[in-house]
């Protein structure tokens, strides 16, 4: 294996540096630099619309749900302005961006307010989401779920799609942005040099990378959406020649022009309802309801706690479930990868 030194040391440096310190470089965007709908929601939301049209879909009137959008609440408005009726921004792991979001309410004094002296984005036009997608409770379906350079970082993305897909209206879209890059980007190839074994415990960095290819994508989506699109947007067919003789075997195809992407767009249709269905006339479970958001900011225990102490312990049970499920499907993906492989060599000795 040719291995990096540097490479090896800056992995382990950003495994192990504290989520704290990631959260500041990020939001000061030194050395660690956030997506685009972080740094130019503008252009992030032209993206998702202009994909839209060219598919034959609108966001005119839609309700939107932003999977994982990083914590400037801009995103969100700029949709709104594109004909969106209603957003959702979600996101389990990043909380709010005081420091963009302090911005917004005089460049979009319609969307948004400020009490006790932080941004709130107003129920009517944006709605916040800081929880785990399957625990989230919806009254309408979505008709447009989009995404920019999460699905890389999903733990379960198998599961996470059958999740969203559970939750899109049966005409609803989705958009979704997948670097497959290595996030050293100099080496966009050198994470698939490592076993899994030894990724996972000493070099992938805490916002995961999963290494996933485009064939995987290929296979998730089209188990859960009747009609999938997918776009290659950028190859590094230079990088991937240098890099190949290391790459492990699980990692490739023997199609040089299917292994060296790096960048692509999801489009997917017609969702294919399995197990996870909307629940019909319960409320949303987003942030509760003005009053409750105030008395909890205000440091007085939330109510009906006993509620969700239940609602946790099922949450527990369901997570272990899934995890169960999770462990299954990579498992799965394994042994069919290793079957490609197996494939692919008797074909090359052929």
């Amino acid at each position: 294996m040719n291995l990096n030194p540097l490479y090896i040391l800056l992995r382990l440096i950003r495994r192990f540096l504290p989520e704290p310190v990631v959260r500041f470089l990020l939001r000061r965007e030194v050395i660690l630099r956030p997506g685009l709908e972080t740094r130019e929601p503008a252009e992030a939301a032209a993206r998702y619309v202009q994909a839209l049209q060219r598919h034959g879909f609108s966001l005119e009137g839609k309700r939107v749900l932003v999977f994982g959008y990083g914590g400037n609440f801009a995103i969100g408005a700029e949709l709104v302005r594109a004909g969106a009726r209603q957003v959702t921004l979600l996101d389990r792991f990043a909380p709010p961006d005081d420091r963009r979001n302090r911005l917004l309410p005089q460049a979009y004094p319609e969307y948004f307010t400020v009490r006790h002296g932080r941004v709130h984005p107003l129920d009517e036009h944006l709605v916040l989401v800081h929880d785990d997608l399957r625990r989230l409770k919806v009254v309408h379906p979505f008709d447009v779920v989009v995404s920019s350079s999460v699905y890389e970082h999903l733990d379960d993305p198998d599961g996470l799609t059958e999740a969203l897909a559970a939750r899109t209206a049966p005409d609803g879209v989705h958009v979704h942005y997948v670097d497959l890059r290595d996030h050293y980007f100099r080496l966009p190839f050198e994470m698939l040099k490592f076993s899994e074994a030894v990724w996972k415990r000493w070099l992938n960095p805490t916002s995961n990378l999963n290494r996933l290819r485009l064939r995987d994508y290929q296979r998730i989506f089209e188990s859960y959406f009747s009609q999938v699109h997918i776009q290659v947007l950028a190859r590094d067919r230079e990088a991937f020649e240098r890099a190949r003789p290391f790459i492990r075997p699980e990692f490739l195809t023997g199609d040089d022009e299917h292994d060296s992407v790096t960048l692509i767009e999801i489009v997917a249709a017609q969702p294919q309802r399995r197990g996870e269905s909307t629940e019909e006339g319960k409320p949303p479970r987003h942030e509760g309801t003005e009053s409750q958001r105030e008395s909890t900011e205000e440091g007085k225990p939330p109510r009906h706690e006993d509620t969700e102490n239940q609602r946790e312990r099922a949450w527990k049970r369901e997570n272990h479930r899934d995890t169960k499920a999770r462990r299954a499907r990579e498992r799965a993906r394994r042994r069919e990868n290793h079957r490609d492989t197996k494939a692919r060599r008797a074909r090359e000795r052929a």
